[in-house]
């Protein structure tokens, strides 16, 4: 049985990772949808904050413009360099 009296530590960290995840899965979603590629896509909005890269279907672009694409890039990267690591 699970102890429901101790405290659980949430940190922002969590909330943010798990946001930039959900984000970007319904943006791949909704431009493979409409036969996009959604590496190339979501890149070239990454690169030139240009929201034209991302289509409006179900609210794709206006889904990732919500999010912060600084943070977007960080986790990108600290994912990526997380499983080179674990590649070793």
């Amino acid at each position: 049985m699970k102890d429901t009296t101790q405290t659980m530590a949430f940190t922002s960290d969590d909330f943010k990772k798990d946001n930039i995840k959900h984000v970007l899965r319904l943006v791949q979603e909704a431009l493979e949808e409409r036969g996009y590629n959604s590496v190339n896509q979501i890149s070239g909005y990454l690169i030139s904050n240009d929201p034209a890269y991302i289509s409006s279907h179900k609210n794709a672009r206006t889904i990732i413009q919500g999010a912060d694409r600084y943070e977007i890039i960080e986790e990108l990267v600290r994912f990526y360099l997380s499983a080179i690591k674990n590649e070793e």
